[in-house]
């Protein structure tokens, strides 16, 4: 897969390759564009990446965000 092939959205439920301090492998995603904000869901910590480096670091997505029909949305 390439870098950027996949599309993410807020609400989506990232896990990283690298665990944070509290614990926490599993991020929300809150915002995407070049930047992307990050809530831990284990502590409620906000970061916030570069693209390129947020995508790096993601291992897969554990959860995709609901649209306004139920549906989830696609990956890709």
């Amino acid at each position: 897969m390439f870098p950027g092939s996949v599309k993410y959205h807020v609400g989506d439920i990232v896990e990283l390759r690298k665990t944070h301090p509290c614990g926490g492998r599993e991020w929300e995603i809150t915002r995407t564009g070049i930047d992307f904000g990050l809530r831990c869901t284990t502590c409620g910590r906000r970061v916030m990446l570069p693209r390129h480096k947020f995508e790096k670091r993601v291992k897969r997505i554990v959860r995709y965000a609901l649209d306004l029909e139920g549906q989830t949305t696609p990956g890709t």
